[in-house]
């Protein structure tokens, strides 16, 4: 396994705080400890390029610069991060007037970029790099008795598909079954939670969620289990909302698959950011207390 150095964007120094304090113990009782890229800045998030496709790339290559003068390659929790860097990644190792143009202007500001790195989101290092039988001789606790929505969203399978199924992935699924959850059929596992128009267009994006947490709630989820920031929030922010406006009770906690890998590794839960949920998670305590020590 090549070294990876962490980028953790915006979101997880903000309001997805949770997620990096259960991904950095998570990866250290894996014996991988993180380290944080120095001096990285924003990625723009996936707006940015329908705005100014040149210069949202080229802060991207600023952040693949740094990396590749560690030696090593980036690491990007959050699927907006991930999806922003490695479009830009794969567009400056073209042969293009673009890519020549912004790789120019990075070595003007003491940027070179050269395509030495790859970008990779933590599940894909832990299905591909680390591998579930070393995850799996980790878990001290099975969470036996969980049923998890393993919720995808849209930018980790798509439009790059060198990761999982674009339609149907599974990987995070497997993940969950090795720490010992049941992951439930889950249709809407990348039907798109709207993103950014929860905050543009309420409406729409609060309609896109509904539809996710009542098919999880359909089919019998206890927990939706999601690997984006953005993800996330709108996810959880909105149940008030939609349970007045829709008529229906659609209340459900939202974790990282972070927060639960790190409980069933032993780890304390105090330690791993669950009293960041906006959810009341006390009903869903005796869910985790069903299994037993391996």
């Amino acid at each position: 396994m090549r070294d990876y150095v962490y980028y953790p964007g915006c979101s997880l120094k903000g309001n997805s705080k949770h997620y990096e304090e259960s991904i950095l113990p998570v990866f250290k009782e894996l014996g991988f400890p993180l380290e944080e890229l120095e001096d990285w800045n924003c990625c723009g998030a996936t707006a940015y390029f329908s705005i100014d496709d040149l210069m949202a790339t080229a802060i991207c290559g600023r952040n693949l610069s740094l990396a590749e003068k560690r030696q090593r390659n980036i690491m990007a929790p959050c699927a907006g991060c991930y999806l922003t860097l490695k479009k830009a990644n794969k567009v400056l190792r073209e042969n293009s007037e673009k890519a020549r143009k912004i790789n120019q202007a990075l070595e003007k500001a003491g940027c070179p970029y050269h395509g030495g790195i790859e970008v990779k989101h933590p599940l894909e290092v832990l299905i591909e790099d680390i591998g579930l039988d070393l995850i799996k001789d980790k878990v001290r606790y099975k969470l036996k008795g969980l049923k998890v929505a393993c919720y995808y969203g849209c930018q980790l399978v798509r439009p790059f598909t060198d990761f999982d199924d674009p339609d149907y992935p599974t990987s995070l699924d497997q993940l969950m079954e090795t720490i010992g959850a049941q992951p439930v059929p889950y249709s809407a596992k990348t039907r798109c939670c709207g993103g950014s128009l929860t905050g543009t267009i309420e409406e729409v994006g609060k309609r896109l969620n509904f539809i996710l947490l009542k098919e999880a709630k359909r089919r019998g989820a206890d927990v939706i289990v999601t690997l984006c920031p953005l993800c996330q929030f709108n996810l959880e922010i909105f149940q008030d909302k939609m349970a007045k406006d829709y008529g229906e009770d659609v209340t459900m906690p939202i974790l990282y698959f972070s927060q639960l890998m790190g409980l069933a590794f032993g780890l304390a839960k105090e330690d791993l950011g669950f009293n960041r949920s906006i959810i009341d998670l006390k009903p869903l305590w005796p869910k985790l207390t069903n299994g037993g020590i391996v």
